[in-house]
């Protein structure tokens, strides 16, 4: 089940090994296949990547999203199983999480709670990605409700599927109120430009909690700067990241919805067994 971690110790790490990609939604697999092809690919430092048909998980099983899943889901199945025994970080990470959209509070429960049980009916899906999540003290009840909820319906699917449920984790994009923390297992504290990012600073509550506790997700970083772009994120202590020169301009609307140019670059760089 979700471990929903406790407050721990760890510090800032300088190890590279650390970072693993948090994959916030690449497009519908019909127009991005060589996006959710790159996710299963043996070696790839992923820790979960995020399901979104239409904000959620769409009036009906969606074919090409059913076989999207499944790849993802035999990959980890060939880690796991040490098919592939270099794949570590697969083993350990690889989940799909279905998107629920809390738009900053205002979705009712039951919407979600609905949207959630098609994600596990369909996708089989190991954990959920709650977007547009609120970040104020007075709506820290409602996630923690929800989030509880959530955490119930992973442990019935992982009777149910025979299954390991992984994470829950809060779309945020910036820092909430502290009790956040202990109401799922990851939050994103930082979704936005580079321009922003490169001038950032952490609170510090966060250096209470280990690496894997945050994620990071920055568009529009230059090739040129991606050294510069891991060393913020590590001296945050963000353990997951997703980097992209992508911008959102020239008509794309979500510059994570494709992969970075340099992709396989950014692979080599955080991959298992490197280090600086």
């Amino acid at each position: 089940m979700p471990h929903l971690t406790s407050t721990g110790t760890a510090r800032r790490t300088s190890r590279a090994e650390q970072f693993g990609f948090g994959v916030p939604g690449y497009a519908h697999p019909l127009l991005a296949p060589a996006e959710w092809a790159e996710l299963a690919r043996p070696g790839t430092p992923l820790h979960w990547a995020v399901l979104n048909i239409d904000n959620g998980p769409g009036a009906r099983p969606d074919p090409h999203c059913l076989e999207a899943a499944g790849r993802l889901r035999n990959a980890r199945e060939r880690a796991l199983h040490d098919e592939d025994p270099q794949d570590s970080v697969r083993a350990a990470g690889g989940r799909l999480l279905g998107h629920l959209d809390l738009a900053f509070g205002s979705r009712p429960f039951g919407e979600l709670i609905a949207d959630a049980q098609s994600f596990l009916d369909w996708y089989r899906v190991d954990g959920f990605y709650l977007g547009r999540c609120p970040a104020e003290r007075a709506h820290l009840p409602a996630v923690r409700r929800l989030t509880s909820t959530l955490a119930t319906l992973l442990e019935d699917g992982e009777r149910l599927y025979g299954q390991g449920s992984g994470p829950l984790v809060l779309g945020l994009g910036t820092h909430p109120y502290p009790g956040y923390a202990e109401a799922a297992d990851q939050l994103v504290t930082f979704s936005g430009p580079w321009t922003d990012y490169r001038w950032s600073q952490v609170a510090e509550w966060t250096a209470s909690y280990p690496p894997e506790r945050f994620a990071h997700f920055v568009h529009g970083v230059p090739r040129t700067h991606l050294d510069e772009a891991m060393r913020i994120a590590r001296w945050q202590g963000a353990g997951t990241i997703f980097f992209t020169d992508r911008d959102g301009q020239h008509g794309q609307t979500d510059p994570f919805a494709t992969l970075p140019r340099y992709w396989d670059e950014i692979v080599s760089r955080i991959g298992p067994g490197i280090s600086e």
